[in-house]
């Protein structure tokens, strides 16, 4: 049944490895002349760099004063405590809408780098607080900011024949989870189109796998896909034309792909092998997929028009469901070595392989859409939960729930 509703399915982050080389940042409460605020939105910032793995925001309690402008800050007492930068600001409330005034400082160069006046609604603070990180996230790093992005995620609760299964999505913190689908059978495989309105995925509903499409804004949905045997792992197109999807319904499973207007497939490949987990390169020229053609999952690509396939992966003898990275040059991938199974990085230029992560058991990697963090699904104890590493490999955390598994985490595309 699907669902639009706001429902209890947020996840809490826990960082589990900071970066050493973090640069140093204060993120000063914003002074509030709104009275009472429901979002504290100065923390919310503060978090969102600290997850990004490229910030050490200063703690709160190590801060002596807290100036509200540029004009109160002085910065000998900044530099100091070793602050790179500072951000200031204010919250003020006008005509029934909040006005935070935010200010970005370099504190070694005594200067404002840049300053802006954000209008929201007083119950949509998070969203300016996050507009906020992404604008002090792109002057300091050069990088788009990804932290107004949302992310896709299935959860179970319960057991057995009880088993309830939730598609949500979520802010890329994990708060304001929405819940997109509730069902007694299995949900698998959340894509985001590329204009972050629809999202496609794998629903076991009417008791075999079928590979829905669902409009986020008005809830309606098409089952695209009911062919006997498989229906999974959907995949958009960056033109979001066309869906890449595997299926068995002429035996083993395959790769093909779907004109969405028309609902024509064509095959790809057509081997005695199993095929599945495609994703398109950015370019949307070509499509990699995981096989075991060479004895064990390998990585492939090939052409998006068909043809012959190239292998991408030689390190070990189990790499699988692979992602390139936005820019093109990288493959994250789930690799398994000797710390079992693990997201891993390849230079597709070089083929130099690095595992990236440390989790329990990880699966299902899904690339921010600025390149620069990796969520994936991973285990903590007997439980299921969602798990963010830097690319580089030098930040991680966790996302549980407050109940339940979490599983098959999507990214979705920037959204503006």
């Amino acid at each position: 049944m699907a669902a639009g509703s706001v429902a209890q399915a947020d996840l809490t982050i826990d960082i589990t490895r900071g970066n050493e080389r973090a640069t140093p940042i204060a993120v000063v409460p914003f002074a509030s002349e709104a009275g009472n605020l429901p979002e504290d939105v100065a923390q919310i910032v503060a978090d969102d760099l600290e997850r990004s793995g490229y910030f050490e925001p200063l703690p709160r309690s190590s801060m002596f004063e807290q100036p509200s402008s540029s004009e109160e800050v002085r910065y000998g007492d900044w530099k100091a405590l070793e602050t790179r930068y500072m951000v200031v600001g204010k919250v003020s409330q006008s005509g029934g809408q909040a006005e935070i005034q935010y200010e970005l400082l370099d504190v070694n160069g005594e200067s404002r780098q840049i300053g802006e006046t954000v209008t929201a609604n007083g119950s949509d603070l998070r969203s300016a607080a996050h507009y906020i990180s992404d604008q002090i996230f792109e002057e300091i790093t050069g990088i788009r900011g990804a932290f107004s992005t949302r992310i896709a995620y299935v959860t179970s609760q319960g057991l057995g024949d009880n088993t309830q299964y939730g598609l949500y999505v979520a802010d890329a913190d994990g708060q304001r989870s929405q819940q997109v689908l509730t069902s007694d059978e299995p949900i698998m495989s959340p894509a985001w189109s590329p204009d972050g309105q629809k999202l496609a995925y794998v629903s076991f509903e009417t008791e075999r796998p079928s590979i829905y499409v669902q409009n986020l804004g008005t809830g309606q949905r098409v089952k695209l896909t009911d062919f006997e045997g498989l229906n999974s792992a959907p995949a958009w197109s960056p033109d979001g034309r066309r869906l890449a999807m595997a299926l068995s319904r002429d035996g083993q499973p395959e790769i093909y792909v779907m004109d969405i207007a028309s609902r024509n497939v064509q095959r790809l490949t057509n081997t005695n092998s199993i095929e599945t987990e495609p994703a398109w390169t950015p370019d949307g020229q070509s499509i990699i997929f995981t096989s075991d053609r060479s004895g064990g999952p390998q990585i492939y690509r090939m052409s998006a028009s068909g043809g012959s396939a190239e292998r991408l992966t030689y390190t070990g003898n189990y790499n699988a469901r692979g992602r390139i990275s936005p820019d093109g040059e990288s493959l994250f991938l789930i690799h398994r070595g000797n710390n079992g199974y693990q997201v891993a990085k390849q230079d597709l230029g070089t083929g130099r392989l690095v595992e990236i992560s440390d989790a329990q058991q990880a699966e299902s990697p899904s690339v921010a859409p600025n390149g620069t963090m990796v969520i994936f699904a991973t285990q903590q104890g007997s439980t299921g939960v969602l798990g963010a590493v830097t690319a580089d490999g030098r930040a991680q955390f966790r996302l549980p729930a407050a109940q339940g598994d979490v599983r098959e985490p999507s990214w979705s595309p920037f959204l503006n």
